[in-house]
């Protein structure tokens, strides 16, 4: 649906709920960040469409868990079908709303958002439950798992169908039903997947999209009284406003929040393959996933070398229009990201960093159209103290700090040394030090001669300001149901 606004065509959203779109009474500007132009309306929903959500979502939960995971696996797998059926027209949505490359699009997030609904589909099918006799007593003791109820799922605009269907999979899957709020600045596909989940057979209530922003949309969700469960993805300063707000109702609560990642470099390293995926892991998405290296620590002996090899790779590394399919990174997100990330290498410039490459020292070759474009080239500094807010603080954005280290302990205690620990990588031949390091390093997730291989079966979490709890095949499970211990007497 769209409607004409001066002489451009604005996309207007509505919400879905009850297996209905719903148009809103007032709505958010989005913003293409490739143009930096307004291009869609997004709605500025509140407490009257959540509660109205969380009705439909009420209303839906009965018939909807007492179906097998079986029917509930055939209806998942429809939609994984569907999203793979309109994999191009997504891919498309994905990039023009969130500014990643049309490749990143087309080949890691709408593939991974079908993905996620055929795992958890089938994944729901293959867990057990404990038993335990007490023949001295007479008794046998066994397990079930119920669904939860009404899930609140809130998303980012960092990997908008990517993290939204993570949630949305396990959730339906293990029963329950689910009132999903993305993020105000990348919602269309979101949007796009509410007529899917209608054409899968998916019951009207049993997935309700809500949009609109954290603090009105957001707020009225994690407090609300009939939603027992919160997963949420983003920031630990928002994280922090959600466990206040739902805590006078002990609600399940699984945070996925932010990561300072250091990778840490021996000097027996690969560094062909090091240096490529290094590159890589500070830079996809524009440096904007919560698993990116930000600090990277090598070994002094080849300090130079890697310093000298990594600015080149970076160099390569092209900033340009997203759909271009020789862009590797496409715009920041929204105006005021990018200038939050180019204060951060601001402040290093002030305490003394030298910038290797991007921010300041490379101009982007940008069509006229793009110049407004919320852009940044790939930027290395060193020279930055540990204790700075350069090296402290999350900026999410395609920027990294190297620095050289002597000895495996001082590695592992700088790499600790930040209140985050989402995931570190360790780049060694030496299996017995690779181990000793990955043991030792504060991170839910460890990538020893690689970075982000995914198996969706292990836990993915993090550990201090990275999060509480963690998802995945068994552990979305866990989360998703309640354990209901049960004695019977014979």
């Amino acid at each position: 649906m769209s409607k004409t606004s001066g002489e451009h065509s604005l996309l207007v959203l509505e919400n879905y709920i009850g297996g209905k779109f719903v148009s809103c009474r007032s709505y958010i500007d989005s913003y293409d960040p490739s143009t930096g132009e307004v291009y869609c309306k997004v709605p500025d929903s509140g407490k009257e469409e959540v509660d109205a959500a969380v009705a439909a979502a009420e209303e839906a939960f009965p018939e909807w868990s007492a179906r097998s995971p079986e029917q509930r696996a055939k209806i998942l797998h429809k939609l994984a079908d569907l999203i793979e059926a309109n994999l191009e027209e997504f891919a498309q949505a994905e990039s023009k709303d969130q500014g990643k490359t049309i490749t990143a699009a087309r080949t890691v997030d709408i593939p991974r958002a079908a993905y996620n609904f055929r795992f958890f589909s089938t994944s729901m099918l293959h867990h057990t439950t404990d038993c335990s006799p007490m023949d001295h007593m007479g008794c046998l003791n066994y397990t079930v798992r119920c669904p939860v109820g009404v899930a609140g799922l809130i998303s980012p605009w960092n990997l908008p169908l990517y993290l939204l269907t993570w949630k949305i999979a396990p959730a339906i899957a293990a029963g329950n039903t689910v009132v999903a709020k993305p993020s105000e600045m990348t919602s269309v596909t979101a949007w796009m997947l509410c007529k899917l989940i209608q054409q899968a057979g998916v019951p009207p209530g049993v997935v309700n999209i809500v949009f609109g922003s954290g603090p009105r949309a957001g707020d009225a969700l994690v407090s609300h009284p009939e939603v027992p469960l919160i997963s949420f993805t983003g920031s630990t300063a928002t994280a922090q406003r959600i466990t206040e707000r739902s805590a006078p109702y002990c609600k399940k609560l699984s945070l996925e929040l932010g990561g300072k990642n250091p990778a840490i470099i021996f000097a027996d390293a690969d560094l062909d393959q090091c240096i490529e995926t290094t590159v890589r892991s500070s830079f996809l998405n524009q440096g904007e996933i919560c698993l990116c290296t930000s600090r990277i620590y090598v070994e002094r002996s080849i300090y130079s070398e890697f310093l000298e090899r990594f600015v080149a790779a970076a160099k390569k590394w092209k900033t340009g229009v997203p759909s271009d399919p020789s862009s590797k990174n496409g715009a920041l997100i929204s105006k005021e990201h990018l200038e939050k990330v180019r204060s951060y290498i601001a402040l290093a410039k002030s305490e003394g960093g030298i910038i290797h490459c991007g921010e300041g020292l490379d101009q982007l070759d940008l069509p006229e159209r793009n110049k407004s474009g919320y852009f940044m080239p790939t930027t290395v500094i060193t020279g930055i103290s540990d204790s700075s807010r350069v090296m402290q603080e999350e900026i999410f954005g395609p920027v990294t700090c190297i620095s050289p280290f002597d000895t495996e302990d001082e590695a592992v205690a700088r790499g600790n040394g930040v209140r985050y620990g989402l995931s570190a990588t360790v780049w060694s031949k030496d299996v017995g030090k690779v181990h000793r390091v990955a043991q030792r390093l504060q991170a839910g997730l460890v990538w020893t001669n690689c970075w982000l291989v995914r198996d969706l079966n292990l836990p993915f979490g993090g550990m201090k300001n990275s999060g509480v709890g963690r998802e995945g095949g068994k552990d979305s499970y866990h989360f998703f149901t309640e354990v209901k211990s049960i004695t019977i007497k014979h």
